[in-house]
């Protein structure tokens, strides 16, 4: 859809050269964890191995009214009180989620609670084999998680996903401020760059102390193994201390560090970053004349060749009136900025100012509702509705991406709305439009 020279990108330019494109940011991140999920051969298969378990817990919890009462009474206590579900009804929040490439936080999701839920989860395996007709493959995944390789790299890939978990919940909102997006993309940069200089130690504790209570078998780190996709024959080897350290924490935390420096480079970030100048917190330190004026030939459309030659002094005459009123020192955001420039009649003094300003406010910095409306359609467009018309079509849209709002209209108020539309010749009860 992106493509610059034939994909709808390009059809909008066609219709409008000045469209700007904005990659949404929680779509950008999402890659970015797509990517580290496959960064190296162990994690790969590691994730490979955590929906193979989450496919077998789950069609075991399926069939869980086939259960001896007997001897799995304790298996039925706990899928009643939901630590272990199968995704439905009031239990769906405890579940195995499966982890998916176009779900935003989905992998994370699924480590948190293959954490939290782990001795059900191989219940729930022993139980499968031991019920099995024939060999199954639930004793080979529970080999598998009482692994040392399988806990590291667990909590390596919790450790990961938790510093960006944070991020993607808040690039989900409707409404983000470009400031603050810039702000927590750097932080999130600067804690991978810490936990790469300084992590290892902390993280290698925290796998003894889970292996310790699981009954894990901790490796001797200075034991000689064969590297990884080698021959036994060959005699290659290396320490496990350098397999864990070099060949999965420093692969795994470089490998998302590239693509966080990718997906939200300077480059990408320019307009953003320009327009972050405009950020009224601690006395307008960001403030930059230059940064700002070269958004005027950014958006050469909305600015004349007049307003790129004065933008600058104005821009210099701005800052040096807003720091002077005090009124000013109560915005927070470019949105409470707006309002003051219009209360102070500020916009009139300076337009271009004001006008960068509006181009600030309606620039998206993500599209998650967007992406959101789209994923609706499949739901909204059943078989059922196929033929509806697009008026009523785009009714039920909006009902439907914007349900946070309509939950809060009451059924009354519908009613006497529908009521009052047009004359019927079934009226309403008065007594059933009372309050």
């Amino acid at each position: 859809m992106r493509g610059e020279f034939n994909g709808l990108q390009r059809k909008i330019l066609d219709e409008n050269p000045y469209a700007f494109y904005v990659h949404c940011y929680a779509h950008r991140l999402q890659l970015v964890v797509v990517s580290v999920a496959s960064s190296c051969s162990a994690i790969h298969d590691f994730f490979e191995y955590i929906s193979l378990i989450v496919n077998t817990t789950s069609a075991s919890c399926k069939r869980r009214d086939e259960l001896r009462e007997s001897q799995h009474q304790d298996i039925l206590t706990r899928l009643e009180k939901g630590d272990i579900s199968t995704g439905r009804g009031l239990h769906q929040s405890s579940n195995l989620a499966r982890p998916g490439d176009t779900r935003w936080g989905s992998h994370h999701i699924t480590l948190v609670r293959l954490d939290q839920m782990w001795s059900s989860v191989l219940t729930v395996l022993n139980m499968v084999d031991e019920d099995a007709r024939g060999p199954s493959q639930a004793a080979g995944l529970i080999l598998k998680m009482e692994s040392f390789e399988f806990a590291f790299i667990l909590k390596l890939m919790l450790k990961l996903f938790g510093i960006t978990n944070e991020l993607s919940k808040i690039l989900q909102q409707k409404d983000l401020n470009i400031v603050l997006a810039i702000e927590l993309v750097h932080d999130v940069k600067a804690r991978l760059k810490t936990l790469r200089d300084s992590g290892w130690d902390d993280l290698f504790g925290d796998v003894q102390e889970f292996c310790g209570d699981q009954c894990i078998p901790v490796p001797n780190m200075d034991e000689e193994i064969p590297v990884r996709g080698r021959s036994r024959k060959e005699g290659r080897t290396i320490t496990n201390l350098h397999y864990y350290r070099a060949e999965i924490f420093y692969v795994a935390i470089d490998k998302i560090c590239v693509e966080m420096d990718h997906r939200f480079s300077e480059g990408t970030n320019i307009v953003l970053d320009c327009f972050s100048c405009l950020d009224p917190n601690n006395s307008f330190s960001k403030f930059n004349v230059d940064k700002l004026a070269r958004l005027a030939t950014i958006y050469h459309a909305d600015f004349s060749d007049d307003d790129r030659g004065t933008i600058k002094e104005q821009l210099a005459t701005y800052i040096l009136q807003v720091k002077r009123h005090a009124s000013f020192s109560t915005c927070d955001d470019i949105a409470s900025l707006a309002m003051k420039m219009v209360q102070t009649e500020k916009h009139l003094l300076f337009p271009l100012v004001y006008k960068l300003i509006e181009l600030a406010l309606i620039l998206p910095v993500s599209t998650a509702s967007v992406e959101r409306a789209f994923s609706a359609m499949k739901i909204i467009k059943s078989k059922l509705r196929n033929k509806i018309n697009n008026e009523w079509f785009n009714d039920l849209m909006i009902c439907y991406t914007e349900r946070e709002i309509f939950k809060s209209v009451s059924d009354l108020d519908i009613l006497r709305t529908f009521a009052a539309k047009k004359t019927r010749r079934e009226h309403l009860p008065h007594s059933f439009l009372k309050t």
